[in-house]
């Protein structure tokens, strides 16, 4: 049971600046993202992107936010669910089984996006067709890292992002 305890100290709390660029970054990132679905009449946003901006805009050092993170993470992951949903269809195991096979291939590949591993149980309840992995999942994740850079840039303090690649 000491392994229930906890004990260590709360992470620092960010300073208000900090707080305040990751509140503007993760306002002007869905709401152009939800703009150009609305001026597109295409589906670019996904529940997940939401836990995106936290990441990169709150911690735009962390692995998880860099955009190759974040964009084949939630690539990889929209492409798993959409395999396991045609190959099994909806159900409590399949959606397990893609989500856990959504863990590992980002583990394999170095691309965890953690917002990413909700992509199979998104694909899961709404069912979409395959069109689903490029319109919302690629354009619109590929949208969040250009209003990232773009944002995160702008600032002399901020360098975003740390790699691309690798």
């Amino acid at each position: 049971m000491d392994k229930l305890r906890g004990g260590a100290d709360l992470p620092a709390r960010a300073n208000l600046r900090h707080i305040a660029l990751s509140w503007m970054g993760g306002f002007l990132a869905i709401a152009v993202v939800y703009s150009l679905t609305e001026a597109s009449r295409t589906p670019l946003v996904l529940g997940s992107f939401g836990a995106s901006c936290v990441l990169i805009f709150g911690f735009p050092e962390s692995p998880f936010s860099q955009p190759r993170n974040v964009i084949m993470g939630h690539v990889l992951s929209s492409l798993i669910g959409l395999a396991c949903l045609s190959a099994f269809g909806a159900s409590w195991w399949s959606a397990g089984l893609a989500v856990g096979t959504a863990i590992g291939a980002m583990q394999i590949t170095r691309t965890v996006h953690p917002p990413a591993g909700s992509n199979p149980v998104i694909v899961m309840l709404a069912a979409p067709g395959w069109s689903f992995l490029l319109f919302p999942t690629t354009v619109g994740a590929m949208a969040l890292v250009v209003v990232a850079v773009s944002f995160n840039n702008l600032l002399r303090d901020r360098a975003y992002p740390r790699y691309w690649v690798g």
